[in-house]
């Protein structure tokens, strides 16, 4: 049995097989595994040190509501994102224009994890296609900046680009990942990153058509 350490421990591998099983036939996103890659994403970030902890925190933070709301009387309704987004705009479950009595909503809850998700998938995929003398910091920014820093106060951005500095090297990441030689988890990112941009394309896509990009 693993001790609480394993259980810590972020494997890609995790995070790949849990992305593969987001998807039903239909491109429907299952909730439960979205979080559940979440849950990796989150080992992830907590192996890099504090530097990522106020996006951790959130992220956690998050999931918890995300389960509550999968686990509660009306559970069934929150089976895909999909359904989720159609069942609260249905009930007026969501504060549109500004924050109001909803405040954890799932449609809220779940577009801050959106937004995170394009970071680490910009993120990682620079990993992936970068040098072995790629500066990571580098990277992290470049990503940050198309993708979080806009939904950021400027103290935030400016607390993420200090943090960003000290990221370690290249192969540290590429350790972390936990499955073997660099190699190995290049080719890994190369089938997780793309499961994780689907995912993220058609979230997008239906906040989109919803207009739920912006909620407050």
């Amino acid at each position: 049995m693993a001790g609480p350490q394993e259980d810590q421990k972020f494997c890609l591998q995790e995070v790949l097989d849990t992305f593969k099983l987001c998807l039903s036939e239909k491109k429907d996103i299952y909730l439960e595994h979205y979080v559940a890659g979440w849950r990796g994403l989150v080992k992830f970030l907590n192996c890099l040190g504090s530097v990522f902890g106020f996006i951790s925190k959130d992220a956690v933070n998050k999931i918890n509501i995300l389960v509550t709301l999968l686990h509660g009387e009306n559970g069934s309704q929150y089976v895909t994102v999909q359904s989720m987004v159609k069942y609260e705009l249905d009930n007026d479950l969501v504060d549109l224009t500004k924050r109001g009595s909803h405040p954890e909503s799932g449609c809220r809850t779940l577009l801050r994890l959106h937004r995170a998700l394009r970071w680490l998938e910009l993120f990682l995929e620079r990993l992936r296609t970068s040098g072995e003398d790629s500066k990571t910091s580098v990277m992290c920014s470049e990503a940050y900046n198309e993708s979080l820093s806009q939904h950021h106060p400027w103290v935030v951005r400016k607390a993420a680009g200090m943090a960003f500095c000290v990221l370690p090297g290249r192969p540290a990441f590429l350790e972390v990942m936990n499955v073997g030689p660099p190699e190995r988890v290049v080719a890994m990112l190369g089938e997780a990153v793309p499961l994780i941009s689907e995912v993220y394309q058609i979230t997008e896509e239906l906040y989109a058509q919803q207009n739920l990009l912006d909620l407050p």
